[in-house]
């Protein structure tokens, strides 16, 4: 069966779905995304996939366009269209089309798309293993008003990610302008110093993932202390353990920076009870839907 996507009230088959060239989104990247994981059927953390995007939406003048239900019930039509159990989904939503030139939009009228697909993981060895990452030279601005903004202008992650690639590695580590830790190209990153779980604070630059603030929470309710700071670039190297985290991955260890081992060159015991930790929890809001 032909990939059904939903492009403004309309599901159409993936060989007709169009949208104007003079789009915004198209024209300036003027627009936001959200990619959401479903388990069963059921999109895991949509609520706070929703929130954060109408917080982001708000920020660049998008909100007051935006119908929560509306963008819910276009995800729950996308699904069960394309008869998918266990997906990866992507809502996207740009300013549309416009007047020419870079004055602000005015018709209201945005483009919104959701996409709907086969789910597709790493292989289980890669959570088994770990994965191997890479610095790179492109660097996140923390002082940028995008910083914190999931936006669908998201080439310096392409960049970061082809570089690291380049090197041998499987994911992109970023840095900000002054030298700290700021996150990975699709991905928030955590450390684990001496049992105590360490991540980059919103004011390096990163985008507050889904999965980081669950992970946050469970780390918590687990007993683990948390600290959100500036991450020197040596701290991370010197860590007992690392793994990074995403709506699509889950929790993924990262056992080797720059071919350097982190730790014991294999994931660790924080990690890994952390990684049982969030499949308990889908587990538990499965059941409670």
């Amino acid at each position: 069966m032909e990939v059904l996507i939903y492009i403004n009230g309309e599901l159409v088959p993936r060989g007709e779905a169009r949208i104007s060239p003079f789009d915004r989104g198209i024209l300036y990247g003027y627009g936001l995304f959200e990619t959401m994981r479903s388990y069963g059927g059921r999109v895991f953390s949509l609520d706070r996939h929703l929130t954060r995007l109408l917080h982001s939406a708000d920020k660049i003048g998008l909100g007051a366009s935006l119908d929560p239900a509306a963008l819910r019930q276009a995800i729950h039509r996308t699904l069960e269209a394309n008869k998918l159990i266990d997906a990866r989904i992507r809502l996207t939503v740009t300013a549309g089309e416009g007047e020419r030139g870079l004055a602000p939009p005015t018709s209201g009228m945005l483009t919104i798309m959701v996409v709907a697909e086969e789910l597709v993981l790493p292989p289980p060895q890669a959570y088994e293993d770990g994965i191997r990452a890479a610095v790179v030279s492109v660097r996140r601005n923390s002082q940028s008003p995008l910083s914190g903004i999931k936006s669908i202008g998201y080439l310096d992650n392409l960049l970061a990610h082809y570089e690291a690639v380049a090197a041998g590695a499987d994911e992109a580590i970023l840095l900000n302008e002054q030298g700290f830790v700021a996150e990975c190209s699709t991905s928030n990153i955590f450390l684990v110093v001496e049992g105590q779980l360490l991540t980059p604070s919103a004011e390096s630059g990163i985008l507050p993932g889904v999965t980081r603030e669950e992970v946050i929470e469970m780390a918590l309710n687990l007993g683990i202390a948390v600290e959100e700071e500036e991450i020197p670039l040596a701290q991370l190297l010197r860590a007992n353990e690392a793994f990074l985290t995403n709506s699509i991955i889950e929790v993924m260890p990262i056992v080797e920076v720059d071919g350097k081992p982190i730790g014991t060159g294999k994931p660790g015991e924080v990690t890994k009870r952390l990684m049982a930790a969030y499949r308990e929890l889908v587990h538990q809001q499965g059941r409670h839907y």
